[in-house]
């Protein structure tokens, strides 16, 4: 099966001055402090991403053979594109598995158009390599993977989240204003029919970190209803894609059953 040709992402931004300030409005909108935000310091911390290239070359991770080969789907967070997830794709490659793009590029939040795409994605996936399909999700990427999970189980054997907002207020990190400005919508108003907390109903673990300086640790967690199991890690939010102690996990999550 053949996927249809991709959405274009760009058409979702701002395109005459009317709708430059309708955003700018949504970006400004005042609203009751959600509580829960990482603290200032985590934030700031977020910038040690800026020395992860010039670290990396010197950084030797060991990566043990997979038990079990898996079909991987990686899928990038919020005003990201794949390439920035190149690194754990290789790592992941190295250990035995197959990584897949989830071919949408730069991920600038979602439309009806996207995610029809994104289920014809996980079907062709699928039938190329005849296994049900591991989906990982980082930060905004964790939600598309909960919702094609939610809509085709028959397909996905597990969806590992990374930093991803699925729990609680929509507003309780430090990204929304600007996700408002890109995406046209409310955080909580998405243009697609879905309730971002209900659980797939497949295996479905959520790794987060307390040093997150983006998203609310505790809305990364979720509750017990809301996902398998959450397992706590010590990473900023960008380092779910690169830190060591996040490959390993998202490897261990492979090779569990």
């Amino acid at each position: 099966m053949t996927a249809s040709p991709v959405p274009s992402s760009f058409a979702q931004l701002p395109s005459s001055r009317e709708e430059l300030v309708q955003r700018w409005e949504l970006a400004s909108e005042p609203v009751p402090d959600a509580g829960g935000r990482p603290k200032l310091r985590y934030l700031i911390g977020e910038l040690s991403h800026l020395a992860e290239p010039f670290r990396r070359p010197f950084r030797r991770i060991d990566i043990p053979r997979a038990e079990h080969p898996r079909t991987v789907m990686l899928l990038p967070g919020f005003a990201t594109h794949p390439i920035r997830m190149r690194y754990m794709a290789s790592l992941i490659e190295r250990a035995g598995h197959k990584a897949k793009r989830w071919g949408l590029g730069v991920n600038f939040g979602p439309t009806e158009d996207n995610v029809c795409y994104l289920e014809r994605r996980l079907v062709e996936v699928h039938e190329r390599y005849d296994r049900d399909v591991y989906l990982v999700g980082w930060s905004l990427g964790g939600l598309f993977a909960r919702e094609i999970a939610k809509r085709h189980p028959d397909r996905v054997a597990k969806v590992i989240t990374m930093g991803s907002p699925f729990s609680g207020d929509p507003r309780a990190n430090h990204a929304w204003r600007v996700y408002q400005f890109v995406t046209g919508h409310r955080v909580d108003q998405p243009p697609i029919e879905t309730d971002i907390c209900e659980k797939p109903p497949v295996t479905t673990v959520a790794l987060w970190s307390p040093r997150d300086g983006i998203v609310s640790p505790r809305s990364a967690r979720g509750r017990n209803s809301e996902r398998d199991r959450a397992v706590a890690l010590r990473c900023t939010h960008m380092g779910f894609t690169y830190s060591p102690e996040s490959i390993h996990a998202v490897l261990r999550e492979l090779d569990a059953d």
